[in-house]
């Protein structure tokens, strides 16, 4: 946020969900001077997630209900650039990327973050499920969520002091059904409506394979086990992902076999037993940190919902303390320290 120049003005990002709306009430109940704003960010078609035209006008309508004022911010190059783009390009790669991580680092505590403050207002406010915390010596950093079944902290892993200076948080200390609640008490449309769940530029009905195959040209690939015996195919490489068990052509064999590695140059995925999938390591690289590096034994987490583990952080590389499910290269890995998140950085291959 490059101004701050009114501590009482908030910038709602209003996704035209429950979370974003009650966010919005509880800032003007405390007296905040609010206005929402809603980030038109995909042009194409859209089905889930937060980018459907239904969801500018549940937004624009919650923000008629509150009394404050509501403008559409067209985002969409922007977002094609640093976040569609990107995922296209991670998938060529053989890479699980995390658009939705994505996009918070350079569109919504990016580029709106930014126009926030150039705007005048001295704080920007979302629905996540996090907390803001203020440590003794007067740093911040993003905190877990009273729920913790909600609890979004995890992506929001790269957000530095300045960011975190600029940011409310304000359903953080609430549950999802404390949400609902505070919501149909006002009378609010979106009391009701479902979680977004899903990648907004990928629709449920096509797919992944279909919006990726539209921009990219497929690799057939062949399948081996660990001794390099070919034992299946798949029709795009691109599209496996370590830990898959499923789509692959696997020919006999009782046990399950899983994807232990992808090489797409290579055009070929290696599979194993789920022991395979078992490492005491895992290399990491672009490292981001609320307040400067910090290494030694923390804990990580390595998907939104996942387990938070005990391990050293040594230069570029988790060593587990057990050994732990493989990480698939594109995903992040976000370190902890109890409830509060140190940074976070993105896994790579071996």
């Amino acid at each position: 946020m490059t101004a701050r120049t009114d501590p009482t003005r908030v910038m709602v990002a209003m996704s035209g969900g429950v979370d974003s709306s009650v966010a919005a009430a509880l800032l003007l109940e405390a007296g905040y001077e609010v206005v929402g704003v809603t980030l038109r960010l995909w042009g194409g078609e859209s089905d889930s997630g937060c980018c459907a035209v239904s969801d500018v006008d549940d937004a624009r309508r919650v923000a008629d209900a509150l009394g404050i004022d509501h403008h559409v911010f067209n985002l969409g190059d922007h977002f094609e650039s640093m976040v569609v783009g990107p995922y296209v390009a991670d998938h060529a790669a053989g890479r699980t990327p995390n658009p939705c991580i994505e996009c918070n680092r350079h569109v919504k505590f990016g580029r709106l973050m930014d126009r926030a403050g150039a705007l005048g207002f001295g704080l920007l406010a979302t629905g996540h499920h996090a907390r803001v915390v203020e440590r003794p010596e007067g740093t911040r950093r993003i905190a877990r969520a009273a729920d913790s079944a909600k609890d979004q902290s995890y992506v929001l892993n790269m957000l530095d002091q300045d960011q975190l200076a600029g940011l409310l948080l304000p359903i953080g200390d609430l549950t999802k059904e404390e949400v609902r609640r505070r919501a149909a008490d006002l009378g609010l449309r979106t009391a009701d409506k479902p979680d977004s769940q899903d990648v907004c530029f990928i629709t449920r009905q096509h797919g992944r394979g279909d919006f990726l195959g539209r921009r990219l040209t497929f690799t057939p690939g062949r399948v081996v086990d660990g001794s390099g015996a070919e034992v299946g195919s798949v029709s795009a490489v691109e599209l496996v992902t370590i830990g898959q068990r499923r789509g692959m052509a696997l020919a006999g064999g009782a046990a399950p076999r899983f994807a232990v590695d992808v090489d797409v140059a290579g055009a070929t995925v290696t599979v194993g037993p789920v022991g395979d999938l078992m490492v005491d390591a895992t290399p990491v690289e672009a490292f981001s940190w609320a307040d400067g590096p910090v290494g030694g034994t923390l804990l990580v987490q390595t998907s939104a919902h996942g387990s938070s583990d005990p391990a050293v952080l040594d230069g570029d590389v988790v060593r587990w303390s057990e050994p732990h499910m493989r990480v698939a290269p594109g995903q992040s890995v976000v370190f902890y320290d109890g409830d509060e998140v140190l940074g976070g950085s993105i896994a790579r291959r071996d």
